[in-house]
């Protein structure tokens, strides 16, 4: 018996860290999602205007790229154990918070508050199990977090649609905190990320964290020696904000935050909040546009989950150059049915049959490797300030297509708007092809000398090979 070989708790660990991302992701879709369904009886007891309604649904939307570059800091100074922590605890004072507004200006400060906690958990979950987990497992790991996005969102439409006139929109908040409450707890029993600790503690303490959380010595040792490698090549860099301009960086910078553009300007967002509008404008029944707004829910879910699991197999460029093709062909379609006002019989059906298309491809594709990314393609000494720009720019960028979606339809009309955004899908193929290299497969440490030494494109012949190049 090798009392100090690695604990046989290893796949325990990671387990509970696919609970603490999943959880954290599904508080972040029902949080953006429920306020589709309360927003009826929050209007109804506020007497909101239109005005007041877009207010109320984006305070969140603005509280997160707050909290997404706030969190930074804290992830760094203290660790990211100690941010998710801190996370979970705004989650439940939020949304508590929020089911107490008594005026619709303490609504509008508690669904800020709250989007402090939504906006930090996408800076520091992903990163933060990125950096407790294998290379072989990273992405399955980290997209647990987006495939729990997809469920909350979509228990926030049973919610709203099922409860609705059972229960007003306070409890309909309230309950996230019940979550929140079990994320704090297990995040007492997880590890410190190893790469943080060998940072700020020394390798000797990242040494026990990964005896707990690797299955033999051999993966310990050699993972401790590309984490003190890096360790000591960083020590001579700059770090922090002021690393993220160091021109090596760049290609990787230039990578992510432009996944992250794609991921959320691509029309996704556009789907979930605005498909029952844009249905009802064409002329399907309200209870058609609702059913059809919870099947969107539903396929975002389900394909989520799918990508998530062969995302290692397959490969994030991989995934996404095959994926997007068909978010820009669905959008065509659904552009063409929209700009002709179809509806009824089989093309009502065929409507749908689009909008579900293009659910489908653009879910499985790059909404499963835009938060991956971010989450691995920084180096260490940079990576908290990097992975909240990261964040920010995901937020910022909902928070553009959220407020200019319903101009834009009335600008140039529901069909075009469509055409528009098949056009920014067609652009994010080409960014991808062009900038994104594949990091399936590779460490955090490899992705960080592939950078250093040039070699971070998609023409190197692989991340994970560069050495041999």
């Amino acid at each position: 018996m090798a009392a100090s070989a690695p604990s046989d708790g290893a796949a325990r660990t990671l387990g509970l860290a696919a609970v603490v991302a999943a959880v954290c992701g599904g508080l972040y879709g029902y949080d953006t999602g429920i306020v589709s369904g309360a927003l009826l009886s929050m209007t109804a007891e506020f007497h909101l205007d239109h005005q007041m309604q877009e207010i109320v649904t984006a305070a969140i939307l603005a509280g997160a790229v707050v909290g997404a570059l706030g969190t930074s800091w804290l992830s760094e100074k203290f660790g990211r154990k100690v941010s998710v922590l801190i996370v979970a605890a705004l989650f439940a004072v939020g949304a508590i918070g929020c089911s107490l507004a008594p005026t619709v200006g303490a609504l509008v400060c508690g669904r800020l508050f709250l989007g402090l906690a939504v906006g930090g958990s996408t800076q520091v979950v992903p990163m933060y199990i990125s950096e407790l987990a294998p290379p072989e497992k990273r992405g399955r790991l980290v997209t647990m977090f987006n495939v729990a996005i997809g469920i909350g969102i979509l228990l926030a439409n049973i919610v709203g649609f099922g409860m609705h006139g059972v229960w007003s929109w306070r409890p309909m908040v309230a309950i996230a905190a019940a979550p929140a409450l079990l994320i704090f707890v297990a995040m007492m029993f997880m590890p410190r990320s190893p790469r943080w600790a060998a940072e700020n503690i020394g390798l000797t303490e990242a040494a026990g964290i990964l005896t707990k959380l690797r299955t033999s010595r051999r993966q310990v040792r050699s993972e401790l020696r590309q984490i003190r490698d890096v360790a000591q090549e960083a020590n001579d860099a700059e770090s922090g904000w002021s690393g993220i301009r160091q021109p090596w960086l760049r290609p990787a910078l230039l990578a992510a935050l432009g996944v992250a553009f794609f991921t959320q300007c691509g029309g996704l967002e556009m789907m979930i909040y605005y498909a029952p509008t844009f249905l009802s404008d064409v002329g399907f029944g309200s209870s058609s546009a609702l059913l059809a707004s919870l099947g969107v829910a539903i396929v975002y879910a389900v394909v989520t989950l799918l990508g998530c699991l062969y995302v290692d197999r397959i490969g994030r460029r991989r995934l996404m150059l095959i994926m997007i093709p068909g978010s820009v062909i669905s959008l065509i379609g659904l552009g063409a049915m929209f700009a002709t006002g179809a509806h009824g019989g089989l093309a009502g059906w065929a409507t749908i049959a689009f909008l579900l298309a293009f659910m489908l491809f653009n879910s499985g594709g790059i909404q499963v490797c835009g938060w991956l990314l971010g989450s691995e393609m920084f180096p260490l000494a940079m990576r908290g300030p990097a992975a909240s720009l990261h964040a920010a720019m995901l937020w910022g960028s909902n928070l553009i297509v959220t407020g200019t979606a319903l101009s834009l339809v009335q600008a140039v009309g529901l069909g075009t708007t469509m055409w528009i955004y098949a056009g920014i899908n067609l652009l994010s193929f080409l960014f991808v092809f062009r900038f994104v290299p594949e990091t399936a497969g590779a460490s955090l440490e490899d992705i960080e000398g592939a950078l250093r030494a040039g070699k971070f494109s998609p023409r190197a012949g692989g991340i994970r090979n560069w050495k041999a190049q």
